[in-house]
Parts: C-alpha cells; sequence; structure tokens
C-alpha cells in the first residue's frame, strides 16, 4: 500500500505537533556532499527545537572498514548519540534538511534500520518551512538525556533489508538495482569521489534528485510510478549510491509507493575498492519489461 503520509510529513503537519501539547523529536540533519558539516549553518537558522545531527559522526562510523566511506554505526553506539538528541520510546520525530533530502533520508533509514518506526522526513525540508514564512531559531538546543532503546546492535542485518557487494550484484543480474548517483557519475564520465568511476554492471540509473521537483518536494505518486514504473515486476529491489547517503532518498521514495527496497549500505564506494570488482561505464538499458 502506498504510504506518503506514513514516510512524509508536511510543513503544517509539522507546525501543528510543535505546537501540541504532545511531545515529539525534530533533528535537523545538515549534510552536502561538499560541505558534511552542518554546524555552523544550523546554529544560524533551524526550526525551533530542532536538535543537530552529525552525519559523519552520528550517523556513520569511519572506524568500520571495508565497508565503503559512511559505514552504519552499531547499535549501542546509535542508542548513546539518540538519547543526546533527547529521543524518548513511543515519541514521534521528524527529520530534516537543507539539501536534496541527502541527510533527512539517511537518518530516517539508519533509525528505522535501528527498529524506530515512527520517524517521518519533512517534504521540502528547511527551504519549505522557510517559504512558508514559519519561524526559524538560532544558537543550538540542548535536549533533557532521552531513553531510546535501539533494538538491533548490527544494523546490517537490523530492522531494514540490506545487501552486501555479493547479493548486489545477483540484484543487478537478476532484480533491480538502482544506483541513485547523478547520471554523469553513474556513466562514469566523471567521479569526484571515488578512486574509480563507472557502476555496477546490470545496474539502472535512477538519481536521487529525480524523484524530487524543482523545490525539493517529493514527487506525486504518479511521476514516481512512472520513475520506477519496472521496479513493481522485481521479485527483490536494491539502491546504492556512493556511499550509502543519497541511495535512501530513493529508497524513501519506494517507500512512499508502498515498494521496500534494500540498502547497500557501502555502494560504489565498496564496490570499487574490491579487487575483480566488474565495473561497467556508459548508459543503461531500461527496466526489462
Amino acid at each position: 500500500m502506498p504510504s506518503r503520509a506514513e514516510t512524509l510529513i508536511t510543513v503544517d503537519e509539522l507546525a501543528d505537533l510543535i505546537t501540541a501539547i504532545e511531545p515529539i523529536v525534530v533533528l535537523d540533519v545538515r549534510w552536502q556532499l561538499d560541505r558534511p558539516d552542518g554546524r555552523d549553518a544550523y546554529a544560524e537558522s533551524h526550526i525551533p527545537g530542532a536538535v543537530y545531527v552529525d552525519l559523519e559522526t552520528e550517523l556513520s562510523d569511519h572506524s568500520v572498514l571495508g565497508r565503503g566511506r559512511h559505514p552504519l554505526p552499531s547499535g549501542s553506539a546509535l542508542q548513546a548519540t539518540a538519547r543526546r538528541w533527547g529521543v524518548r520510546d513511543g515519541v514521534p520525530i521528524i527529520v530534516y534538511d537543507n539539501w536534496n533530502r541527502a541527510g533527512s533520508a539517511r537518518a530516517w533509514w539508519v533509525l528505522r534500520a535501528a527498529g524506530i518506526a515512527d520517524i517521518r522526513i519533512l517534504d521540502g525540508g528547511l527551504g519549505a518551512w522557510v517559504a512558508a514564512g514559519r519561524e526559524v531559531a538560532a544558537g543550538a538546543v540542548h535536549p533533557p538525556l532521552g531513553d531510546v532503546h535501539i533494538e538491533h546492535e548490527d544494523l546490517y542485518v537490523g530492522a531494514l533489508a540490506t545487501v552486501d557487494a555479493d547479493e548486489a550484484a545477483v540484484l543487478a543480474d537478476a532484480g533491480a538495482l538502482i544506483d541513485a548517483r547523478a547520471p554523469e557519475r553513474f556513466r562514469g564520465e566523471v567521479e569526484p569521489v571515488d578512486a574509480v568511476p563507472g557502476h555496477v554492471p546490470g545496474a539502472r540509473n535512477v538519481p536521487s534528485g529525480a524523484v524530487l521537483d524543482e523545490h525539493g518536494f517529493f514527487r506525486p505518486a504518479a511521476e514516481l510510478e512512472a520513475l520506477f514504473k519496472q521496479v513493481r515486476d522485481a521479485d527483490r529491489v536494491g539502491a546504492y549510491c556512493g556511499s550509502g547517503v543519497t541511495a535512501a532518498v530513493d529508497i524513501a521514495a519506494l517507500r512512499v509507493l508502498g515498494i521496500d527496497a534494500a540498502l547497500f549500505p557501502g555502494s560504489w564506494s565498496q564496490w570499487s575498492s574490491e579487487t575483480g570488482r566488474p565495473i561497467a561505464t556508459g548508459i543503461s538499458t531500461p527496466f526489462p519489461d
């Protein structure tokens, strides 16, 4: 069943929650590929009550080797961090960002993989909040310590489906493996981050930016259906990107359509670093009919 309301929240809906009596946790996940540290931007302007989340250090564990540029954190580390954010069991969480839904989708995916179900992405991000004339705040927010309990220690085998490199190869051949990177990176024309350009052979390119409209909102269901029109026929769907961040945007878009896609957390940064992995370049053919 389509689940836009379970995945996304509008500016007006968030504003109503903030002014309601019931508690809510709002997380600001500023992150861009060329500006990964969003702390200063957050301090200048954020949604009132929102707590800053550092994608690089709190939604990733760079001490993990061999699993790409943004390895998943452990459940215990995430629990300690989420409690510092003020996350409490049974309290809804809203995540937002200010760049292409990448940071918020990463948080949405990681927290759901940890077993937290009541979490939604602010559709349109901070830009939509500001464009609607809503109030913003400056400085930092330090909430009381939360009590959230994380169910899964290993998020690679947590509450959400993942695939490793071998499984991604199988999906590319016999299922549907989506590459969420920009078309020029997928084709291997440029590679600004990883050592080797190209894509997983058999993968199909659906850039994460394509699932958003010109204002950063997730496209209507009919338009998303057109982008992913052949996915419904696949027995299993997987998605990857450069390092497991922007692929979560495509996964969120698929969830809006009621499709659960597995994440390849290591993504291209892992695949391209492993000796012997085949690499393709150029355009992809459409999903098979």
